[in-house]
C-alpha cells in the first residue's frame, strides 16, 4: 500500500506538513497526492474509532452481526441483492464471504425488537434471501486495529516475612 495512505490509515488526523517530513516528500506533493486519493475513491471517509460501550447516552443500542444466505441472479450475481440491503440505514457493513453464507451484515439499532424487526420484516422478506443467523454483539474489545477498553494489570502485593 502507498506510504501516505498506511500514515493516514493508522491517524486520520495527521497533517500533511507532518507526513512530508515522514516521507520526505513536499508538502504540496503530499497534498496533491491526498486530494487526487480523495477524488479518486481510494479515501472514502476519515474516521474516528469510538468506544460507544463508554459513552454514556440517554438512548440505548445494540448491534448484531447477521449471516445472511441467498440466490444469486442471473447476470448480475450477489451485487443486486447486496445493494438493495446495504440501503437500509439499519446496516452499517455489508460483506461479501466465501463459506456456508454469502454476505455478513453489521446492524445496529436502539433495541433487540428494533433489529428482530428489521430481520422479520424487511429482510427475510427479500424473495432472494433464503435464510439468516442473527448474532448480538455482547461486547467490543478491538475495532479497526484498535484495543478499545486496555485490561488494568493487577499490582502484586508485596510480601515480607
Amino acid at each position: 500500500m502507498n506510504e501516505i495512505l498506511e500514515i493516514l490509515a493508522q491517524d486520520a488526523r495527521i497533517r500533511p506538513e507532518e507526513i512530508a517530513k515522514l516521507t520526505g516528500q513536499s508538502v504540496a506533493s503530499v497534498k496533491k497526492v491526498i486530494e487526487k486519493f480523495e477524488k479518486d475513491g481510494v479515501i472514502v471517509k476519515y474516521k474516528t474509532v469510538i468506544n460507544k460501550d463508554l459513552v454514556k447516552e440517554e438512548t440505548s443500542f445494540v448491534r448484531a452481526l447477521i449471516e445472511v444466505s441467498m440466490t444469486p441472479k442471473k447476470d448480475v450475481g450477489f451485487d443486486y441483492i447486496a445493494e438493495r440491503i446495504y440501503s437500509f440505514p439499519e446496516v452499517k457493513s455489508c460483506y461479501l464471504l466465501s463459506g456456508s453464507y454469502d454476505l455478513l451484515l453489521e446492524i445496529e439499532g436502539n433495541s433487540v425488537q428494533m433489529v428482530a424487526g428489521f430481520v422479520a420484516s424487511k429482510l427475510s422478506a427479500m424473495p432472494d434471501v433464503r435464510g439468516t443467523v442473527t448474532h448480538f454483539l455482547l461486547k467490543k474489545y478491538k475495532e479497526d486495529g484498535h484495543v478499545l477498553k486496555k485490561r488494568k494489570q493487577k499490582q502484586k502485593l508485596n510480601i515480607s516475612y
